[in-house]
């Protein structure tokens, strides 16, 4: 039985994480943390602060807050050896140096998307992206959404590229050679790969993989309805936290 302690906990996603894992069979709802006391806390106790913790009382930390929030989470972990899952996105590379160097002491797991049908097209875009000429990435987020393009896309588009450059595929040029609008054709995620972010109220997060080749054409495309969607990755990577220190980026690797 792992005691969950989820920072955020009174935002919109900590809300449906807190809801989400509190039903879990092997998951104890211990504390959500908060500068704003949540409105729900579905049997949870209320801290202000990670600092209020009893690190006795927890087996695992949920982080779904905010970047700033990421880093002391990391710190406070490592030094109570206690795990951390985290899903919060938009880190700049001094934050996610600082979650290394948390995970010299503790065991974590950090992931762009906990919706395993998310990450299950990113899977499949790594087995097509060899066998097309061209690849763009569209992905749609709720108008709330501080980061742009969003972490998924990135790794997408990361994961397409490193599939095109086993299999020795040159980088892709952009056919266009006259910009009437600057930006109109989206931002280069390296190797050719654009990526095309929407930002629209009503949205919760949607992404589509564009593969084109001569005469045929692939969309992978994934939805997030909910973001009771996110719970069941969440879960998986809780249960799937090695013993020792380390660093899991992605839960791909949990998913057979």
């Amino acid at each position: 039985m792992k005691r969950v302690a989820i920072i955020g906990g009174a935002g919109r996603m900590g809300q449906v994480m807190a809801r989400g894992l509190g039903a879990e069979p092997d998951v104890t709802l211990s504390v959500l943390v908060d500068v704003h006391e949540p409105s729900e806390l579905f049997g949870a106790r209320y801290a202000h602060t990670i600092d209020e913790i009893d690190a006795d009382s927890v087996d695992a930390v949920v982080e779904f807050s905010v970047p700033d929030s990421v880093v002391a989470s990391a710190r406070w972990c490592a030094a109570h050896q206690v795990a951390l899952v985290i899903g919060t996105t938009g880190l700049d590379d001094v934050q996610r140096g600082a979650v290394r160097e948390a995970s010299a002491s503790t065991s974590i797991v950090m992931a762009s998307n906990f919706s395993v049908g998310a990450v299950l097209s990113e899977r499949f875009a790594r087995l097509a992206a060899p066998y097309f000429d061209r690849v763009e990435i569209v992905e749609l987020h709720h108008d709330r959404k501080a980061d742009a393009p969003s972490g998924t896309a990135l790794a997408a588009a990361r994961a397409i590229a490193a599939a095109r450059a086993t299999a020795a595929m040159a980088p892709m040029d952009d056919p266009t050679s006259r910009h009437t609008l600057e930006g109109s054709r989206g931002a280069d995620a390296g190797d050719g790969v654009r990526i095309h972010s929407v930002r629209l109220a009503g949205l919760v997060a949607h992404q589509e993989i564009l593969f084109g080749g001569p005469g045929e054409g692939l969309t992978i495309r994934h939805d997030s309805f909910d973001r009771v969607s996110f719970v069941q990755g969440v879960a998986l990577a809780l249960r799937s936290l090695h013993q020792g220190p380390g660093l899991t980026e992605g839960i791909d690797s949990f998913i057979a």
